[in-house]
């Protein structure tokens, strides 16, 4: 064997033909994995750039190597025992010994410090692995960076996923300008059509484009070489059918990259009969889904349940699905694009209709299973899964609202989400729901009278005292025709929380009453005895009746406490503070206040963080902060805004809330107020509760 007089110490790395934008992270994630481990590969799904991302990491540390950066393409290899050989060639060793060729390349390769780069090794993976393996324990200094759509499974490998690129609204803070995804798009296209640049004109629509191309490179790139003969809001308005858009725009690729459908084809070619058949399943969930949920959604023929996990794991292996830990366990999740080529599959196979309704029965009882068990020690948790499946839930509601027949279940669906619509920041989109599935089934039942009532309870929080009262009172009379007693009191209680809200208090403490009364020692302690006592307390406080109130609200948290119920004891808390206030005993006030913030940071409950600062900002003024209390005032007209109405167009909140601005402004003046106020808007809502409780840490009411 001998080296021919061409070979070059540097190493043989293709040259980058095109410029490479964004990944600097992963770029530097991937540098340190070559510093640790012997094997790295990097894994992912077609088209999302793997052997991009290792030419570019490889021409960075090429002279870290002293004896070269070498690169092997197995993409056109068919016969697993031509791997060797392959990397044989690509190294330019001239082998003429009789000898396994696998040996000749370990012994070459033994005191060398190389860096091996093996592309496309997904369709020869145990082939690769052994002769990796095989080298590696030859070659002391060699390390090896492969690509493969599956990890190889060695015993040296660290395996290293690409997503795609960022795309707007990852980052919520990002200038679209700046985006990865758009950058790229811009690149490309500027080469294609040399004065194109993404500009004010075009900008959403470049980005909408990127978005739904989900940031996957050959498909950007693909679509920016359509600007040829396409503006990009005409290739955006032509993406309902991206594959075949997307066809033969690239000549001089591999030919399964050609075409976004080749690139995935590629992928689907290579899984098992069963693991195309969970693909094909597995379409119907959106965003990411758990296994429990494969199972009982995806089971059945040649899919037994209790080998789910396996053909999962293969999947996952392949590169098809994207794996991740959560605090609730490991998820799953099929990028757009599979899904939609995983759904096209499922049409073919004629299981489409059968999935879909085996996966909105899922999250029917999901969701049954969490309004059960809403009120108790689980509450964060369940609060945290809900808004992990909320596209989940979208796909099953669409669903039901689309399918005839299936307009009934939809409102158990939706009326079992109380709690999501209005303790989780999703209001605006549980009144639009309930308001579409009302008006597809307008026949009095149960499932439609606590739609309505749900419906009221929302509308409450937004401010819409009308359209709560309409709701309120129509679940009423229909709850009467068909013998609904619970809908009745429920109602009642409804209608309490607009009368509260409307400053009638009269009429609340009559209403509220009732329902206390009849809820008192029963189940139903959300939505129905708990927050009726906390409104309830809020009138008295309005009247002067601070001893009944802190009375009734020392009752509500001792059932919150028994039972392990946090979201409606931190408005316990809130009322409690506010009657702390009334009666000048501002320390306890500030505390409980604090608390009742430090319990809302668990939640998205945007409605309760704003009516704690509100407080807080009154407060701030009474122990002389009038600086501190026009930013906090801007951080919660803000954060108001983007729930409903500020202070629920309430009198009973904004008389407070207006005569505290009045008495702000008084003291530091219009300028000064206008200044700080404008400071606090910016504020978002994680930043208010943190800036909210570090800095009143300091504030204490002067003695005496």
């Amino acid at each position: 064997m001998a080296t021919p007089a061409g070979w070059r110490r540097e190493g043989n790395l293709p040259v980058e033909l095109t410029s490479f934008v964004g990944r600097t992270r992963l770029l530097a994630s991937l540098r340190q994995r070559l510093q640790e481990s012997r094997l790295v590969t990097v894994t992912g799904i077609g088209g999302v750039g793997k052997s991009r991302t290792a030419l570019r990491i490889a021409h960075q540390i090429r002279r870290q190597f002293r004896d070269g950066v070498w690169y092997a393409d197995l993409a056109r290899l068919q016969d697993p025992g031509m791997v060797h050989h392959t990397i044989t060639a690509a190294l330019g060793i001239a082998d003429q010994r009789a000898r396994d060729g696998a040996d000749t390349l370990a012994e070459w390769l033994a005191d060398r410090e190389i860096l091996l780069v093996l592309d496309t090794c997904e369709h020869l993976v145990q082939a690769c692995a052994e002769l990796i393996e095989q080298l590696l324990d030859a070659a002391p200094n060699l390390r090896v960076l492969a690509t493969s759509r599956r990890s190889l499974n060695s015993r040296h490998e660290y395996t290293l996923a690409i997503p795609p690129l960022t795309v707007p609204g990852d980052e919520p803070a990002e200038n679209p300008y700046n985006n990865e995804a758009v950058e790229l798009f811009s690149e490309r296209a500027s080469a294609v059509v040399p004065d194109f640049v993404v500009d004010e004109e075009n900008v959403t629509a470049v980005a909408e484009l990127c978005r739904r191309l989900d940031g996957i490179p050959l498909a950007i790139e693909l679509a920016a070489v359509r600007l040829k003969t396409l503006s990009v809001e005409q290739i955006l308005a032509l993406l309902a059918d991206r594959f075949s858009l997307l066809a033969g725009a690239s000549r001089t690729a591999l030919p399964r990259h050609q075409t976004l459908r080749a690139a995935i084809g590629w992928s689907h070619e290579l899984c098992e009969p069963a693991e195309r058949l969970l693909w094909a399943r597995l379409s119907v969930f959106a965003g990411d889904f758990e296994l429990e949920a494969a199972r009982y959604v995806c089971a059945g023929d040649a899919l037994p349940a209790g080998g789910i996990m396996d053909v999962i794991s293969g999947l996952v292996d392949k590169s098809v699905l994207l794996s991740f830990a959560t605090p609730a366990g490991q998820r799953y999740r099929l990028i757009d694009t599979l899904r939609q080529y995983g759904g096209e599959w499922l049409d073919k196979l004629g299981e489409t209709a059968t999935l879909r309704r085996r996966h909105r029965d899922y999250y029917l009882q999901l969701a049954e299973r969490s309004e059960h068990s809403w009120s108790g020690p689980r509450q964060v948790h369940w609060f945290t899964r809900m808004r992990q499946e909320h596209d989940n839930i979208r796909v099953a509601l669409d669903y039901c609202l689309t399918v005839p027949g299936e307009a009934k279940v939809g409102l158990e669906l939706l009326s079992s989400l109380w709690f999501l619509w209005v303790a989780c920041g999703f209001a605006r989109e549980g009144t639009v729901y309930l308001e579409r599935a009302l008006k597809t089934c307008p026949t009095p039942s149960k499932e439609r009278c606590k739609a309505l009532w749900v419906l009221a309870y929302i509308r409450s929080a937004q401010g819409d005292m009308a359209g709560a009262l309409a709701a309120a009172e129509e679940c009423s009379t229909d709850a009467v025709r068909v013998g609904d007693s619970g809908a009745v009191l429920l109602a009642t209680k409804m209608q309490g929380t607009a009368a509260m809200l409307q400053g009638d208090a009269k009429k609340a403490t009559a209403l509220l009453g009732v329902a206390i009364e009849f809820h008192r020692g029963g189940r139903e302690l959300n939505p129905g005895l708990l927050p009726a006592i906390v409104e309830l307390s809020m009138v008295l406080l309005a009247q002067g009746d601070f001893l009944e109130a802190e009375t009734l609200l020392a009752d509500c948290m001792k059932v919150c406490q028994e039972r392990g119920e946090l979201w409606l004891r931190s408005y316990a808390w809130y009322v409690t503070s506010l009657v702390q206030r009334a009666t000048d005993r501002r320390d306890d006030a500030l505390s409980s206040c604090k608390e009742a913030l430090r319990i809302k940071r668990h939640f998205h409950d945007v409605l309760g963080v704003v009516l704690c600062v509100d407080t807080l900002a009154r407060l701030s003024l009474d122990l002389g902060w009038p600086d501190r209390t026009a930013l906090l005032l801007g951080a919660a007209q803000a954060n108001w805004r983007t729930f409903g109405l500020p202070q629920f167009g309430s009198p009973f909140f904004t008389a407070e809330h207006e005569q505290c601005v009045k008495e702000c402004k008084k003291l530091i003046g219009d300028a000064a107020y206008e200044e700080a106020y404008a400071e606090g808007t910016r504020l978002n809502l994680g930043d208010l509760i943190e800036f909210a409780l570090d800095d009143f840490d300091e504030f204490r009411a002067p003695p005496g």
